[in-house]
């Protein structure tokens, strides 16, 4: 299979959905540009706080990107390229794009609050409570992983890391006084959104440019506590001053590494065919080294088809900036249809590497001692422009930039993480005695409480829990589901179109977790596990319970609304 070809296939069938089924999904849904959105009815200019659509469609597809479209196609090509590509294409259209509109829309017609509150008001408050509560230990364990995975992004050579990681870990801290100028430009002095566009984007090459001449070389402890320091004041300011206006300039990273991911591949196609030929097989088994393809298949590749986290952002942080509801299609739809290009192009990196679809064989093929999805992503579009005739010093720039842009992504995942755990700490207490009497509710306190147990959980090993997030994350994408579904029989519209990804997620992440259950009880009971491993298997079990009883309980209350008859 070409390379080029695939490419060239997916861009047409995402935009051939996006004019059909995304607008097809807003006429049924009833977007109405005429209705005045929270962002201007709630004005507050801390979280609700109108945004231009560059910039909100800019932090969104920042917020949602991170590293997982990158991560889960290469993670899962050892089934062969065809099932990940038709999971990618069927799933982000149908399932992925329509819970992150969903999310979005259903949001924007509760004052934009958070799916838990939508919950409460379309399903129930049991529901709600278990959902937020949920959702809030779930973002804990996304603080955790990708505060660790920003400061492994940034240790200096001499302690463990590389030139490189202190080029990312200098452009990054740059960016941030630097989108800090961009939003005082934009919403202080209105600029004009072009002309601070082009010098931000100027600026932005010269903090990687900064970046590559003088890489910083500190260690992984002092990374670890900036980055949770920053994620406490991130938090806390202003959308205007930070948020909107750091994601905005950082997703024209992405659209730059996109954008060379494809020229390299059409240059490469061009100079020599062969390079970007599919070296993978087109499919290797339903179950291959033990795993099976349903469920592990669609739990894998979570960003790039379906990830439950999108929704909490669509319906946290994206739904009080909305200007208009006629750009929720674009920026909830659209978005994430992008996304699932980057994931497409992910998986040409491990395609045209690997022999197998294995990140083993691509280790043993550069002779490198730990390799990780990014550098098999930066690897591979290297190697493209390498074949173009490039010299090694802009090898290595696309490199740096490509790890920059993925640290960035992660940094801006990671601050959205956060504030969204603040939201949903504040919802559990607002109004309650105990919110009330220990400020539980208040936004600076809800903050260093949700930032200290994310930091607490990433010094304790959160990798011991890590392997169940894949399972919880598709979880949250089934209340998502069914809080739309239950608002739109509400309002008398049709919400057939969301049954199958209901009941598909629900399979899916159930099976996944009984899956890994039975595997930990197994080695528990054969005594296969010891020490740690044994520690590990027990947690995991003993967590995976209540993650079920959760599933079904939320599954069958919203069920129960879905089919109860429709009264006056």
């Amino acid at each position: 299979m070409s390379a080029l070809l695939l490419i060239i296939l997916a861009i047409v069938i995402f935009v051939v959905a996006y004019l059909t089924y995304g607008r097809y999904l807003a006429k049924t849904w009833g977007l109405d540009p005429s209705k005045k959105t929270p962002a201007y009815e709630l004005e507050d200019g801390v979280d609700y706080c109108p945004a231009k659509t560059p910039v909100l469609m800019g932090h969104h597809f920042s917020s949602i990107a991170g590293a997982g479209p990158i991560n889960g196609p290469i993670q899962a090509a050892f089934f062969g390229w065809v099932p990940c590509f038709l999971w990618i294409v069927i799933g982000g259209i149908f399932f992925g794009a329509v819970q992150d509109f969903g999310a979005l829309f259903v949001s924007i017609r509760h004052e934009g609050k958070s799916l838990g509150e939508v919950i409460e008001d379309n399903i129930g408050h049991r529901t709600r409570i278990l959902f937020t509560v949920f959702a809030w230990l779930v973002l804990l364990l996304v603080i955790a992983a990708f505060g660790d995975i920003v400061a492994n992004s940034f240790i200096g050579a001499s302690h463990g890391g590389s030139a490189s990681n202190g080029s990312v870990a200098t452009a990054s801290l740059l960016f941030i006084p630097l989108a800090i100028g961009f939003g005082f430009l934009v919403y202080r002095k209105n600029a004009p959104m072009a002309v601070a566009t082009v010098l931000g984007v100027v600026l932005l090459a010269v903090c990687v440019a900064i970046g590559l001449a003088c890489p910083l070389d500190l260690p992984k402890n002092f990374w670890i506590g900036f980055v949770f320091v920053y994620i406490i004041i991130a938090s806390v300011t202003p959308v205007w001053i930070l948020l909107q206006p750091r994601d905005y300039l950082s997703s024209f990273l992405l659209y730059f590494m996109m954008a060379a991911a494809v020229i390299g591949i059409i240059g490469a196609t061009i100079v020599n065919p062969a390079s970007t030929t599919f070296q993978t097989p087109a499919f290797t088994g339903f179950a291959v080294n033990g795993n099976f393809l349903f469920p592990t298949l669609f739990i894998t590749i979570a960003c790039g088809a379906i990830s439950g986290f999108h929704s909490l952002i669509a319906s946290g942080t994206t739904s009080k900036q909305l200007s208009n509801e006629k750009d929720a299609l674009m920026v909830g739809y659209g978005s994430m249809l992008i996304e699932c290009v980057l994931a497409v192009i992910s998986l040409i990196a491990i395609g045209t590497l690997s022999s197998n679809g294995s990140q083993a064989a691509v280790q043993e093929m550069l002779g490198l001692e730990k390799i990780s999805p990014t550098i098999i992503f930066g690897t591979a579009i290297a190697k493209f422009f390498e074949t173009i005739g490039f010299g090694e010093t802009a090898v290595n720039a696309t490199k740096t930039i490509i790890m920059l842009a993925v640290s960035c992504f992660c940094l801006t995942s990671l601050d959205t993480g956060t504030r969204l755990g603040r939201f949903m700490f504040q919802e559990l207490f607002a109004g309650t005695e105990a919110g009330k009497k220990m400020k539980l509710d208040n936004m600076y306190v809800a903050t260093i409480i949700t930032a200290v147990c994310g930091f607490v959980l990433c010094l304790a090993g959160y990798t011991k829990v890590w392997p169940l997030f894949g399972a919880a994350n598709q979880l949250v994408a089934v209340p998502a589901f069914l809080a739309l579904a239950a608002y739109l029989k509400k309002i008398g519209k049709n919400n057939k179109m969301l049954y199958i990804p209901i009941v598909f997620m629900a399979c899916a992440t159930l099976s996944s977790l009984a899956l890994s259950f039975k595997k930990n009880v197994a080695e528990i009971i054969s005594g296969a596990a010891t020490g740690t491993a044994l520690f590990t298997d027990v947690l995991q079990s003993v967590i995976i319970v209540p993650l079920v009883v959760l599933a079904v309980i939320l599954i069958i209350d919203g069920a129960k609304v879905l089919f109860a008859k429709k009264s006056n």
